[in-house]
C-alpha cells in the first residue's frame, strides 16, 4: 500500500522537532554553564560531591591535559569499566540480587556485552530480562550506560574547546566526565525515570511475579529496575533494552504517550550539544549551521522511509501503527540510539535504507556528543575540498586547516567502512553468516551488513538478536564496536589539540556560518557516504526494494 504521510502525521513530526529544539536550546545554555565553570546556585550541592570523587580517584581536575593525555585517561577508564562489567556478567550466579537464579554468561557473550555497553552501542546478543540478574542489569548495564554517555559528552566538550581556541587547550577529562555524570546525566535520568514510572513503566527490585490469566493459565510478569534503565538508555543514546523485545515490550513502552516521550528523550541531548557548540565557539550561527545540516540529513532519511508506508505487517507493533514505528526506527538510527519498538524485519526495504543512512553518516545528528564530533570531521573535509576548488587556504573558525588535519579526518572517515566491510566479508568466507540463519540473497546480506554497520556506528539495533550469540559474532562485533567508538574519538581529539593553539583570523577564509555553507556541507556528506557505501546498499535494501518485497525482509 503506497501512501504519503498524512497531515496529522507530518504535524506530529513538526511538533516533536519543535519541542526537542526548544528544550535543547535551554539545555544547551545549562551545559555551557557547566563546562565553562560558571557559578550557580546548585554548586553548594554538587561541589562537595565532586571534590569527594576527585579525592577518591586521586586526580587533579584543574590540570590542563594534552590531547594525548586526555585520550589515554579516557581509554584507560573505559577499559577498566568494561573489565568490571565483564567480571559481573561472568559471575552473576554467585553474586547477590539474582532472585531468578540466572546462570553466568559464557565468556564470549560476557565479553561482547561488556564491549557493547561500554562503547555506548548496546548491541544485545543476550536475552534481556531472561538472562541478566538485577545486579547485572544495574551494575554492568545501567552503570556503563551512564559512563559511556558521559564519555561522549566529555569528548564533545574537549573537541569544542580545541576547535574554538578560546579556552587555552582542550581541558581535563576527569573534570568533564564527573560533571557530565553529576550535573547532567544523573539528574536528567532521575527526572525522566519518575515520568516513565508515572506513565506505567515498572521500577522494582522484587522478583518476577507469577499471575493467573483470564483464560485460567499462568504467566510470569518480568519486572525489575526498568524505568531507570529506559531513562538513561534513551537520554544517553545507549539503546538496547531491559527486555529482548526492547521498546516493543509493553512494560518498557506501554502506550503511544510513552512512545513519544522516549523519542523526545533520545533526541534531546544530541541536539542540545549542537547549541553548546555554538556557545563555546562564540558564534551561535556556527551551531545553527550544524543544526540545520544535521536535521536536513535527518529529514532526508524520513522522506526516504516514508516514500512507501506499509500497512501493519508481521512483527510491527500494532499499538503504535506503521507511522510511529517507522518514525521511531529512523530516529533511533539517525541519533544512533539503537532502541527499537518493532521488528526490523517488518519494515519495507526503504525504511531499512534510511536506517542505514543514519548509521553510515553518524551525524544526523548522531549519538550523544560524538554526533557533533562527526559533523566537525565532515566540516574539516568539506572546508578543505571547497578551499581547493576556490584556490584559497582552508580555514575554519578563523584557524587554518593543515594537511595533517585533513589526513586525520580522512583516517577517521575511512575507518568506518573498513571495520564494517572487512568483518562482513569474513562472516561469509568463514561460513558464520549461514550459521546464524541469515537469509539468502539480498535479505541475508542486509542482515549481516546491518549487524556490522550497527556495531561500527555504536547504534545497537540489529536483525540477528540472540541468534548471533556465537563466538564469531560475539568477538567480531565486540572488536568492531570498540574500534568504531575509539578510533574516531582519538583522531578528532588529536585534531582539536592541534587547533587549540593556532592563531585566529576571523575575517579571512570561507564563511561557514550561513545557509550556503550548510547546503554545501549536506551535499558533501551525501556524496562522500553514497560514493563509499552505494555498491553495498545496492546489494542490500535497494535490490530488495527493486525485487518488490512488499513488507518485511
Amino acid at each position: 500500500m503506497h501512501t504519503l504521510v498524512s497531515i496529522p502525521d507530518a504535524l506530529s513530526i513538526v511538533a516533536v522537532w519543535a519541542i526537542v529544539i526548544l528544550m535543547a536550546w535551554v539545555l544547551g545554555g545549562y551545559l555551557y554553564a557547566i563546562y565553562t565553570g560558571k557559578k550557580g546556585r546548585l554548586d553548594r550541592f554538587f561541589d562537595p560531591v565532586e571534590r569527594f570523587i576527585y579525592r577518591l580517584a586521586g586526580v587533579d581536575p584543574s590540570r590542563e591535559m594534552s590531547s594525548k593525555d586526555y585520550f589515554l585517561n579516557l581509554i584507560i577508564l573505559n577499559a577498566f569499566q568494561c573489565g568490571l562489567a565483564f567480571v559481573i556478567l561472568s559471575f552473576q550466579s554467585y553474586l547477590p540480587l539474582n532472585p531468578q537464579h540466572f546462570p553466568n554468561l559464557s565468556w564470549d557473550l560476557s565479553l561482547n556485552t561488556a564491549l557493547s555497553i561500554s562503547s555506548n552501542t548496546n548491541l544485545q546478543h543476550y536475552g534481556g530480562g531472561s538472562s541478566l540478574s538485577y545486579l547485572s542489569q544495574m551494575m554492568a548495564i545501567q552503570f556503563l550506560q551512564f559512563t559511556s554517555a558521559a564519555t561522549g559528552l566529555s569528548v564533545a566538550v574537549a573537541i569544542f574547546r580545541g576547535f574554538s581556541g578560546r579556552f587555552g587547550g582542550i581541558g581535563n577529562f576527569y573534570y568533564d566526565f564527573v560533571r557530565s555524570l553529576t550535573r547532567v546525566l544523573i539528574p536528567l535520568s532521575f527526572v525522566a525515570a519518575i515520568i516513565l514510572v508515572a506513565l506505567g513503566i515498572p521500577q522494582t527490585l522484587n522478583g518476577y511475579v507469577l499471575v493467573k490469566t483470564l483464560e485460567g493459565g499462568s504467566q510470569v510478569l518480568k519486572v525489575g529496575p526498568v524505568a531507570s534503565l529506559v531513562s538513561i538508555m534513551q537520554l544517553g543514546t545507549n539503546g538496547g533494552g531491559y527486555y529482548g523485545a526492547n521498546s516493543a515490550y509493553p512494560y518498557q513502552n506501554p502506550s503511544p504517550l510513552t512512545n513519544w516521550v522516549e523519542i523526545v528523550l533520545m533526541m534531546l541531548i544530541p541536539t542540545a550539544v549542537i547549541f553548546l557548540f555554538g556557545r563555546m565557539v562564540g558564534n551561535r550561527k556556527e551551531g545553527n549551521v550544524i543544526l540545520v545540516s544535521s536535521y536536513t540529513l535527518y529529514a532526508i532519511d524520513l522522506v526516504i522511509s516514508f516514500i512507501t508506508v506499509t500497512t501493519i505487517g508481521p512483527g510491527m507493533e500494532v499499538r503504535f501503527g506503521a507511522f510511529s514505528s517507522v518514525f521511531w526506527t529512523v530516529t533511533t538510527t539517525a541519533f544512533t540510539t539503537g532502541s527499537v519498538n518493532a521488528s526490523l524485519a517488518a519494515f519495507n526495504p526503504l525504511v531499512i535504507l534510511a536506517a542505514f543512512m543514519g548509521m553510515l553518516i553518524q551525524a544526523t545528528p548522531g549519538g550523544i556528543g560524538v554526533g557533533t564530533m562527526y559533523m566537525l570531521m565532515y566540516i574539516v573535509m568539506t572546508v578543505f575540498i571547497v578551499g581547493l576548488m576556490a584556490g584559497r587556504t582552508p580555514e575554519y573558525l578563523g584557524a587554518k586547516i593543515t594537511p595533517r588535519d585533513v589526513k586525520l579526518a580522512v583516517i577517521a572517515f575511512l575507518s568506518h567502512p573498513l571495520i564494517i566491510l572487512v568483518p562482513t566479508a569474513l562472516a561469509y568466507s568463514m561460513g558464520a553468516a549461514g550459521a546464524v540463519g541469515a537469509g539468502k540473497g539480498p535479505v541475508g546480506f542486509i542482515e549481516i551488513f546491518y549487524e556490522f554497520t550497527s556495531a561500527a556506528a555504536n547504534n545497537g539495533s540489529d536483525f540477528l538478536g540472540t541468534s548471533a550469540n556465537t563466538v564469531f559474532f560475539n568477538v567480531s562485533t565486540g572488536i568492531v564496536m570498540w574500534l568504531g567508538r575509539f578510533i574516531p574519538i582519538a583522531v578528532m581529539i588529536s585534531i582539536a589539540g592541534n587547533m587549540s593553539g593556532r592563531v585566529r583570523n576571523i575575517q579571512a577564509g570561507l564563511r561557514t556560518d550561513n545557509l550556503i555553507f550548510a547546503a554545501v556541507l549536506v551535499f558533501s556528506i551525501m556524496i562522500l557516504v553514497v560514493l563509499t557505501f552505494f555498491p553495498f546498499l545496492v546489494l542490500g535494501p535497494i535490490l530488495s526494494y527493486l525485487e518488490g518485497i512488499p513488507n518485511g525482509l
